[in-house]
């Protein structure tokens, strides 16, 4: 990322999880950190949420999943991606994800799962860190 671009996170709440502070206080911080954030609301199906990233142009897709239903939502996450051919957008998952559910969530193309009690700084800066670079527009 050159300087005079922001990191554009996209923050979702997948399937019928409720619950979204967690959610708002990571949009929150990520923008303090100097991101830009758009936060798409309750209740986003795996495609809503490809949509969004599509239209708003982000670079990362941050979820916020309480509800467990990380194991069906995630796939259909990354299909939904892998037809829009945005292979390039980091995909990170915040929220209650038992320990033995993360290599799989990892190989399906998530990059770092973030229980509850992670710290903001870890998560922004694993977003800086692990964004692609931005290729340079022709003039």
């Amino acid at each position: 990322m050159t300087d005079s671009s922001r990191i554009r996170v996209l923050v979702a709440k997948p399937g019928l999880d409720g619950h979204d502070r967690g959610a708002k206080v990571v949009a929150r911080g990520l923008r303090d950190a100097g991101m830009e954030v758009i936060y798409t609301g309750l209740r986003q199906t795996p495609e809503m949420i490809v949509n969004a990233a599509v239209q708003e142009d982000v670079d990362c897709i941050g979820l916020s999943i309480l509800s467990g239903a990380h194991n069906a939502i995630v796939p259909e996450l990354m299909a939904a991606m892998r037809q829009q051919h945005m292979e390039g957008v980091l995909v990170v998952l915040g929220g209650i994800v038992p320990e033995s559910d993360v290599a799989a969530l990892k190989q399906a193309g998530v990059a770092a799962v973030f229980p509850p009690g992670s710290r903001m700084g870890e998560i922004a800066d694993f977003i800086r860190t692990h964004v692609p670079p931005r290729p340079a527009l022709v003039p």
